[in-house]
């Protein structure tokens, strides 16, 4: 979670949205692997999850998981659209996102990879998609 946060603020990212079981920005680790940024970023838990989604939308967000899932387009493909109000989703290190969170959805999104690589962690991940939708 801290290196989520970290690259957040590094970016620009205007909040972060944690599911209810996710794990705690408050813990010790999250706040020094974030640099103590969990505390300059404005954070909240979505529950209910998947169903709170519902919420975003209704506001105007575009929901975009990140996914390796079917029919996903790129993140470059995802950046051209040029979305006013984007939010986007991780899924757990190993399992992804669940089924349920995925059907809730407006677009699916994968960065492309190489070498046979087939996903990176979720600090990675979420770095590289907050530097390409900044």
């Amino acid at each position: 979670m801290g290196a989520v946060f970290r690259s957040a603020a590094a970016l620009g990212v205007h909040a972060v949205l944690v599911t209810p079981r996710c794990a705690d920005p408050l813990s010790r680790r999250s706040i020094r692997v974030s640099m103590g940024t969990v505390f300059q970023i404005p954070w909240t838990r979505i529950n209910p999850w998947p169903a709170g989604l519902n919420v975003l939308q209704e506001a105007g967000y575009v929901v975009a998981g990140m996914t390796l899932g079917e029919g996903a387009i790129t993140l470059d493909d995802l950046v051209t659209e040029e979305h006013e109000r984007l939010a986007l989703i991780f899924g757990t290190e190993g399992r992804g996102l669940t089924d349920r969170a995925d059907r809730r959805l407006d677009r699916r999104v994968t960065i492309p990879m190489m070498h046979g690589v087939d996903s990176l962690n979720v600090a990675a991940s979420s770095a590289v998609a907050f530097y390409a939708t900044r």
